[in-house]
């Protein structure tokens, strides 16, 4: 079974920045459309970016357009969310999830097949 690892996730000022880190020990990244969703305690899971495989196809939730960056490092063999401008309302944990590749990645969550544990983010003054 392919297990997504998260990383990078922590506690930050309303305003600050945050990178997350997704890799896959053992696998390719490469071979599969990425994407970052969170769940807030209460709320539903939510997708937040989503990247292609060669990184020429990236979408974003309206929510966080404008402060967050989607990117792929095949050398490291890792996807990364960069998070700027960051709000409270972002506090959630975040996930990385892969899925079968697609001529444009969407933000739907059932077609994200392997998921991982997830980093917590806390946006507190």
């Amino acid at each position: 079974q392919l297990q997504l690892v998260e990383s990078g996730g922590g506690l930050v000022q309303p305003g600050g920045s945050l990178r997350l880190s997704c890799t896959v020990p053992g696998f390719n990244l490469d071979s599969f459309d990425i994407a970052w969703f969170r769940q807030a305690p209460g709320k539903e899971r939510e997708a937040v970016s989503c990247i292609g495989i060669r990184g020429d196809s990236i979408n974003y939730s309206d929510s966080v357009k404008g402060r967050f960056t989607v990117s792929r490092d095949s050398a490291k063999n890792t996807v990364f969310l960069q998070m700027e401008s960051l709000k409270p309302e972002d506090t959630a944990r975040y996930y990385c999830a892969a899925g079968a590749i697609q001529a444009t990645c969407r933000l739907l969550r059932y077609e994200y097949v392997y998921w991982g544990q997830g980093t917590q983010v806390t946006v507190s003054s």
